[in-house]
């Protein structure tokens, strides 16, 4: 289901998002508690922003670059980076990636034994919003940043994952006015960009998904739905896709549309693979769109989600894991690792941004 409302721009849209989720359906009812704890403290408070976790003999190291911090307005975007050792719950900043200005819903997967940091936007004091095309490969061992080839068409709040150690899939997202369908997929080994069979569902940004093995989930996002007067309509989609990556070419994509996921959509969830079980896990998200400080448009806060679900490749369903403690919101991605799932910063209930590092068990 799709509610529209007229929006000149991205910056003013979905006014109907909460809408959209109320007639989507209610929000999942599960006994199941998962318990969120506070696994470090960043350094400073930050939300939408990149992350990627990298796991090493002593556990693991999680990462965060770009985003939003405590202000909430254009001053406060930001290029700032921070590295936190999980097992030792210590966070500390590094440095940031080489670009001018900050940038908002960039994207990072981890590959190999580096980070790869795609895109954003950046905002200027008018409310002027551009994609922008940057690559970096960070280094975490010398804490370096590499430039990488540019993508060909720069988007923001897009879906990154990665498949068969090499390939890197952008999924969809926004072009400076407007989103695309595309499937741009970065070859790592070869250091070139090329294009996937498209995304058949309505182009969408701020929506999210994993890969687990050569398959992947994306759930919805938010969309152009017409026009009116010669504004745009923007709508949230209640989709959801899967997609099969061919064995015998990257490029080829087989899509089945899924039943959209338990509880209406949500706006930016936290979402990955996770291998060992053959599922994409979701987390968090909002019930309702926002700009910087987490107001809708229609002036209604939004409403973070606690529920933990997952899409069971198979069982070929989705599946409602439970609930935390910890409702969260406007994220870029979940972390997993040995059967934690992570998330850095955020919104929480308050709508404050926070710097909490935060765990809770996946078993």
């Amino acid at each position: 289901m799709q509610v529209g409302i007229i929006a000149p721009y991205r910056s003013a849209f979905v006014a109907g998002l909460a809408l959209a989720a109320l007639l989507a359906g209610c929000a999942p009812q599960t006994d199941e508690a998962i318990t969120a704890t506070v696994a470090a403290r960043l350094p400073a408070p930050i939300s939408n922003n990149a992350v990627a976790i990298v796991e090493h003999e002593d556990g693991a190291t999680l990462y965060s670059f770009n985003g939003l911090g405590p202000g909430k307005t254009w001053e406060d975007v930001t290029s700032i980076a921070y590295a936190c050792d999980i097992p030792q719950g210590a966070c500390r900043e590094i440095g940031g990636p080489p670009v001018r200005g900050g940038r908002l819903a960039s994207v990072a997967v981890a590959l190999g034994k580096e980070i790869y940091l795609f895109g954003g936007y950046s905002v200027a004091e008018d409310g002027t919003e551009v994609s922008t095309p940057d690559v970096f490969a960070y280094d975490p061992a010398r804490e370096i940043y590499a430039r990488r080839a540019d993508m060909p068409v720069p988007v923001d709040d897009s879906l990154a994952f990665t498949h068969a150690g090499r390939y890197i899939y952008l999924v969809s997202g926004w072009h400076d006015d407007g989103n695309v369908s595309l499937v741009q997929v970065y070859d790592a080994e070869e250091k070139r960009w090329f294009r996937a069979t498209d995304y058949p569902g309505a182009p969408v940004f701020g929506h999210a998904g994993g890969a687990a093995g050569g398959r992947f989930v994306v759930a919805d996002g938010v969309a152009v739905v017409g026009e009116d007067n010669g504004r745009r309509k923007f709508g949230a989609v209640d989709e959801a896709w899967l997609g099969e990556i061919s064995e015998d070419d990257p490029a080829i994509i087989a899509w089945r549309k899924l039943p959209p996921h338990p509880g209406g959509p949500l706006y930016r969830m936290a979402a990955a693979g996770e291998v060992e079980k053959d599922r994409i896990v979701f987390y968090g998200g909002a019930d309702n769109p926002y700009n910087y400080d987490g107001v809708g448009y229609d002036g209604v806060p939004a409403k973070p989600s606690a529920t933990v679900f997952a899409y069971d490749f198979d069982a070929d369903d989705w599946i409602v894991l439970g609930e935390t403690d910890r409702p969260s919101m406007d994220h870029r991605g979940l972390m997993i690792a040995g059967g934690t799932g992570y998330v850095a910063g955020g919104m929480d209930e308050a709508l404050a941004v926070s710097d909490a590092v935060v765990a809770f068990d996946l078993e």
